[in-house]
């Protein structure tokens, strides 16, 4: 079968995402994005039935931290992967790996089987975004990449709404292995879709020059992991006679974190150097923000103005809807919004929103207040998301795609995690549920302040 032909930037412009000889390639990248956003979003409305029958209370959080863990570990491995040989063969592992670490959690008869899958499924999946991120800097020009950025969004928002629900069904009426299983089945057909595109892709430039292995990236990548996976579980932990132990295991975690995240990301990340540095701790600390914030709102609902949990899952669905749709109005602007421009926008939409939940927490007003809030949380993510992925490709070479490719994802992938464990250190630390409420969004909003200011240095 001979490799499609790839236009001009041209007549790209006029053929977009959705037309040839994009089309297959398109559906195939955003049908796995959405089948790892999907598989993502299950477990975690499955999750309660699994540990209950197979016995593991006490290894409930590891099936959750473990892949978030081992998921940094595959995105440095693509990365380098990817810039020595192409992304052809990395998308392939992942995708191999992605579905091996499915099957042996859906055959799971006990938690630890159980939580070896989910390692396996974080190993695949952390390599495979960094992977498609390759596929599409070496497929689309560059006038398309706002499009597909804006697809990839969509197809990882739109299993906030489906997935739990669907995940629920599927778990009463058959059984909670088949949220697993059923997915390998989709997965195949998803891959051969993007094939006939990737022929010849791996070709290398006459001058271009074979990066080595960087085994020592590796090597940080894995102690980032274990960082990332203490800080998780550092909540949990009780030291007799110490009982500020927490908090002290949760900070020597975060140091270590960001010690070992050094070498991974580019040169001047953590210091906000301007240009491609800026654009990945931008993504980090826009992560850290929102999501550290998101996973409080519906307790917050629940908790302090007694919604039952279906209406005060409606919150995060406006969040989600607004997200797509400002993800599809970035996409079809495209270069006629400046992209440090949305991104300082969005920046300042999500801490908008965190503020007005902080408010909202603080001062006891409607709770409607908090919802309306939310979609411009979900509106500015939107904005900036896609920004900052299509700013990460324009920044690289063709010998460093996977390197930042990689990093990006790194920054999310930690941002969150980061985020997460310190709020969840926070909200212990009151004697209210109100103050730990306000303590929470407090802390994420100065974060989100922390990615206002580093928004304008995105661009040189």
């Amino acid at each position: 079968m001979q490799e499609p032909a790839l236009p001009s930037t041209h007549s790209a412009i006029t053929a977009g995402i959705l037309q040839r000889p994009y089309l297959w390639v398109t559906i195939g990248a955003c049908a796995l994005v959405f089948l790892a956003a999907f598989e993502s979003l299950a477990v975690t409305t499955i999750m309660p039935v699994v540990s209950r029958e197979l016995d593991g209370a006490s290894l409930y959080a590891l099936a959750f931290a473990g892949p978030l863990a081992t998921g940094v570990i595959g995105m440095v491995a693509a990365g380098n992967w990817s810039d020595r040989r192409g992304p052809t063969v990395p998308l392939y592992a992942s995708v191999a790996l992605f579905v091996l670490g499915l099957i042996i959690a859906g055959t799971a008869v006990s938690m630890p089987l159980l939580v070896a899958g989910r390692l396996v499924q974080g190993l695949g999946g952390g390599a495979l975004t960094v992977a498609l991120y390759v596929v599409v800097a070496r497929v689309y020009p560059a006038v398309l990449h706002p499009g597909i950025f804006a697809a990839f969004s969509a197809a990882w928002v739109i299993p906030s709404l489906v997935g739990p629900f669907a995940a629920g069904i599927v778990a009463e009426v058959l059984s909670w292995h088949w949220v697993f299983l059923g997915v390998v089945g989709l997965v195949v057909p998803a891959v051969v879709m993007i094939v006939p595109v990737l022929r010849g892709i791996d070709r290398p430039s006459e001058q271009a020059t074979v990066p080595p292995w960087a085994l020592g990236r590796l090597a940080w990548a894995a102690l980032a992991a274990l960082a990332v996976l203490g800080l998780n579980l550092s909540a949990g932990v009780a030291i007799a006679g110490v009982p500020a132990a927490p908090a002290l295991l949760a900070a020597a975690a975060v140091v270590i974190a960001l010690v070992a995240v050094r070498p991974l990301v580019p040169r001047g990340t953590l210091l906000a150097r301007r240009g491609l540095p800026s654009v990945i701790l931008t993504r980090g600390l826009a992560s850290a923000a929102f999501f550290g914030a998101e996973v409080y709102l519906p307790y917050l609902l629940i908790e302090e103005y007694q919604f039952p949990p279906t209406f005060a899952g409606l919150a995060l669905t406006g969040g989600a809807l607004s997200w797509a749709a400002a993800a599809a109005i970035q996409g079809r602007l495209g270069t006629r919004l400046q992209h440090r421009v949305a991104v300082r926008i969005g920046s300042a939409l999500v801490l908008g929103a965190i503020l007005v939940t902080l408010a909202t927490s603080a001062l006891h007003w409607p709770a409607a207040v908090a919802i309306a809030g939310w979609l411009f949380a979900g509106g500015g993510m939107g904005l900036l998301y896609p920004r900052l992925s299509v700013m990460t490709l324009a920044l690289s070479t063709k010998e460093n795609e996977g390197f930042n490719s990689s990093a990006m994802s790194i920054s999310d992938s930690l941002g969150g995690a980061l985020a997460l464990a310190a709020t969840g250190i926070v909200f212990a630390a009151f004697t209210t549920t109100a103050e730990s409420f306000a303590g929470v969004f407090a802390l994420t909003a100065v974060v989100a302040v922390a990615a206002v200011a580093v928004a304008p240095r995105v661009s040189r």
